[in-house]
């Protein structure tokens, strides 16, 4: 599987990677990172983060991007490979008695397909769903957009979902945890949480449904707009409505179309924008940010210009001033009196317009600033003054004074451009920023330093720069004598999962096989000790610059080295004095003298 599944193209398809040598580079997805971090190694088919030390294959990185259990990851690549799976019983299922017991994850992911398989048949048959056909048709969707989108329809009853699954004996608390069915305020039971609508199934981004939105059939009932309640597999603010169908247009475009409603993001695609994305009745927030970052390098906002999508392009300077993005903010209203994208990809010419849009979108500290001089045109100085003060102090409490000399350097030109101000005046204005508040869409805090990050850090001994040595390059088994062997199986290491890594190596040499990296990714599901193998190895690649004769080189010093230490530590097993001399005259005449020596990087 892992030979079918190259993990630069499967890397590739879900974040922006730009080629390094012999390496690729990229943000990495597993912290909140600035500059590329994670490298991608063709060679040896890993990544690996010099920042958090994340690192492992391709399923590993299949594991931790889309929170897949190792079945659903394996499943997930053996169809794009092309590969069919034997189905096993038991495979990667928990077990009581004879029953086999999914994960709560996976069977909230078969509720989701199974109620959109149940939303298409309704949307088809003649009497059901004539009426959301009806409303498809008024709202100009083309039979391709609707199967694209998947788009179906939930029956005008209470409980059309809840008999079909009753009458098929289906356990329905996937679907109570989904969001799909609720229950009943006095416990009597359960009931469809839709009912009597359009519904857009949501998908993450490689395409499974993991949320509905919904859309009323009859203009009488409120709200207009309906989706799932969060869940264990949806979270609003880290989804984007039909990132799945628009990822490989805004990787190639590099540009993505924020919209601020799935219809406009559906009509974008039909219209021939398909790099158009769209919030889910949330803000943008910072995950949505970390996102659309790692596939594009400019983002454009379309906003309406009333006074909501004022206050959300507001919120966007807020989300995005530190991101290494070009943000940029759209509206209709200067080219157009369609009311939102959806009316106007609708018009004759509509396409053009909307292109015209999208390339009149202005940078947004601009659009920002630009508010504000319509708001004090015909100030007085003073008036002016304090309000462009004020502006200045909000970007300071935005985190001006945390970002990296360059990046704050080509703001506060751009606000000069925009004020009028000289740069200097500028930058002498912006008072330091108090302390950030906290955020409540940023992620956990930054957890304690794992293995793998001390790896890359603290000084290694030499057993650990050995194993790192082999690890680089697996031929150098061949130099390895059997006591040598015996000195990576008894060290002593400084943490756990380096001494389980160099156990299963050795398991692997003692098999006859040629241990190497990819036998530790193959042998175990823990993420930490691929984490850590993989750390180990790029640093002693590093230290080493990728040369073969440096890296021999290592190898040898380590192993001097180590052999040093054990004969070191042999002496205070000689009681004897006159052993003890003896035994410390033969380890200087067989290591050296110098018993210090640790192996240092080249």
């Amino acid at each position: 599987m892992r030979d079918a599944s190259d993990i630069v193209r499967i890397i590739g398809e879900h974040l922006q990677l730009r080629p390094k040598g012999r390496e690729f580079v990229c943000l990495c997805p597993f912290h909140d990172d600035h500059k590329p971090s994670m490298n991608v190694v063709p060679q040896k088919q890993i990544f690996h983060c010099f920042s958090c030390g994340a690192g492992g294959d391709v399923f590993t990185f299949v594991q931790r991007f889309h929170k897949m259990e190792f079945r659903e990851a394996l499943e997930y690549l053996a169809e794009r490979g092309g590969i069919e799976l034997k189905k096993r019983a038991n495979a990667d299922l928990a077990t009581e008695g004879e029953v086999p017991i999914a994960s709560p994850r996976a069977a909230m992911l078969r509720a989701c397909r199974s109620a959109q398989d149940f939303f298409l048949n309704v949307l088809r048959r003649p009497d059901l769903g004539q009426r959301a056909r009806a409303v498809i048709e008024s709202r100009g969707l083309t039979p391709d957009t609707v199967e694209r989108f998947g788009i179906g329809a939930s029956p005008d009853r209470w409980d059309g979902l809840l008999l079909t699954l009753e009458s098929r004996d289906i356990d329905l608390d996937p679907y109570v945890s989904a969001g799909l069915l609720k229950r009943r305020e006095n416990g009597s039971g359960l009931y469809d949480a839709f009912r009597n609508r359009l519904m857009f199934p949501i998908h993450d981004q490689i395409g499974r449904v993991i949320a509905f939105g919904a859309r009323k059939i009859d203009e009488a009932d409120e709200p207009k707009y309906l989706n799932s309640p969060e869940s264990g597999l949806f979270d609003k603010s880290s989804t984007l409505y039909g990132l799945h169908l628009a990822s490989r247009s805004i990787q190639h475009e590099r540009v993505a179309i924020i919209t601020e409603g799935y219809m406009d993001a559906i009509a974008c695609h039909q219209g021939g924008f398909p790099n158009a994305v769209a919030t889910l009745g949330t803000a943008l927030t910072r995950k949505h940010a970390s996102i659309l970052k790692r596939l594009c390098d400019r983002i454009v906002l379309l906003f309406d210009s009333d006074e909501a999508g004022q206050r959300a392009a507001d919120r966007a300077v807020e989300i995005f001033l530190g991101e290494l993005l070009e943000v940029r903010v759209a509206t209709l209203a200067p080219f157009t009196a369609a009311k939102d994208p959806d009316e106007l990809l609708k018009m004759p010419g509509g396409a053009e317009t909307f292109k015209r849009v999208i390339d009149g979108s202005v940078d947004l500290i601009e659009f920002r600033f630009s508010r504000l001089r319509a708001r004090l045109a015909g100030a007085g100085i003073a008036q002016l003054d304090r309000a462009v003060r004020d502006e200045l102090a909000r970007l300071a409490d935005l985190g001006m004074d945390r970002l990296d000399p360059i990046r704050r350097q080509l703001i506060i030109r751009r606000l000069a451009e925009v004020t009028g101000l000289d740069a200097r005046t500028i930058g002498q204005a912006i008072p330091a920023g108090r302390a950030a508040r906290p955020q409540t869409d940023s992620g956990d805090a930054p957890p304690d330093l794992s293995v793998a990050q001390q790896i890359a850090h603290v000084s290694l001994g030499p057993t650990e720069a050995l194993l790192g040595c082999l690890l680089a390059e697996p031929r150098l088994w061949t130099v390895m004598r059997d006591e040598d062997r015996e000195l990576l199986r008894t060290s002593a290491y400084r943490w756990p999962v380096i001494a389980s890594i160099a156990l299963a190596l050795l398991h692997d040499a003692d098999l006859g096989d040629q241990p190497s990296i990819g036998s530790i990714l193959a042998s175990t599901a823990d993420s930490a000790a691929h984490a850590a193998a993989i750390s180990l190895q790029q640093r002693i690649e590093r230290e080493t610059s990728h040369d073969a004769e440096k890296l021999r080189a290592q190898l040898d010093a380590c192993l001097l080295s180590a052999r040093r230490d054990q004969a070191r530590a042999s002496l205070v097993t000689h009681e004897d004095l006159a052993a003890r001399l003896e035994a410390n005259r033969r380890a200087r005449a067989e290591h050296g003298d110098d018993m210090r020596i640790l192996p240092r990087g080249s």
